[in-house]
């Protein structure tokens, strides 16, 4: 199993795939390197290179005060470090959008160009607190099979997924053991996230306009509850260049191998080769 181990001592998985251009895969705030399976087999001629974070899939806990953006940042760096690697492609989801957004505010030269999945420089309050409903807590359910079919009724904004996708995408977010689902994070991320949300909400509109002069794409759900029509409209005015698409039928988060992701995503690689 490929790990590295963080300048704090922690070992952190990865995963390192294919030849060509190198495109750093950063997930969601409670996901892992898996968050990418579906689109990994529609990413051609490239090495794909997924982390998991600090505390989440398959690397180690850590102290939960370094569950936070700057220190997962300063990981995805060392191990671009750890593989030799001068520049990379950062291809984030969510949270792992947030942190591609702090790289090109402070380590830019390292950047070859980012995608931002559902995610900009302005998170909705309603959003966020759906997230915090969830997070950290064990679900009752005791199969991926049940958690398939509940993820069908519950979430809002994904008309016209089939179950297989679901019963994916449960397998990825869950364990499934003899007394139920666990979580595939540490549940005290919670701690961390909460932490910051009583803090005052920085203005992340510096981090976005960072990314001034890199190959810039943005994929949003058209049902999305995290970044909205506005936040959206914003970034496209900011960056008239930014390749910029919606997906329908999705919320937060696309899954990435709709066609107009993988169409937005072929539009992005073709300006880094």
């Amino acid at each position: 199993m490929p790990t590295f181990t963080t300048s704090d001592g922690l070992s952190l998985h990865y995963t390192d795939e294919g030849a060509g251009l190198p495109v750093l895969c950063l997930a969601g705030l409670t996901r892992d390197g898996r968050d990418f399976d579906f689109v990994a087999p529609h990413l051609e001629g490239v090495r794909l290179i997924r982390l998991d974070y600090r505390g989440r899939g398959q690397s180690d806990w850590g102290d939960p005060a370094t569950y936070q953006i700057p220190v997962e940042g300063r990981d995805a760096v060392e191990l671009l470090n750890h593989l030799g690697i001068d520049k990379a492609a950062v291809l984030g989801t969510s949270r792992g959008g947030l942190i591609a957004m702090l790289l090109a505010a402070t380590v830019k030269d390292r950047l070859l160009g980012v995608v931002l999945n559902d995610i900009g420089p302005e998170i909705a309050p309603e959003g966020l607190e759906v997230i915090k409903d969830y997070l950290g807590k064990p679900p009752l359910l005791k199969t991926h099979a049940e958690m398939a079919a509940a993820r069908a009724r519950v979430l809002t904004g994904f008309p016209n997924v089939p179950q297989e996708r679901w019963l994916q995408e449960a397998q990825i977010l869950f364990n499934e053991t003899e007394d139920g689902l666990e979580l595939t994070y540490d549940p005290r991320l919670r701690e961390a996230v909460v932490e910051g949300g009583a803090q005052p909400v920085p203005d992340l509109w510096p981090l976005f306009d960072a990314l001034s002069g890199l190959p810039l794409a943005c994929i949003r759900g058209a049902n999305s509850d995290l970044l909205s029509p506005a936040t959206f409209a914003e970034m496209k005015k900011r960056r008239p260049d930014m390749v910029a698409v919606e997906v329908p039928d999705r919320g937060h988060i696309p899954f990435l191998d709709e066609p107009e992701c993988l169409n937005a995503l072929r539009r992005w690689l073709d300006m880094l080769r």
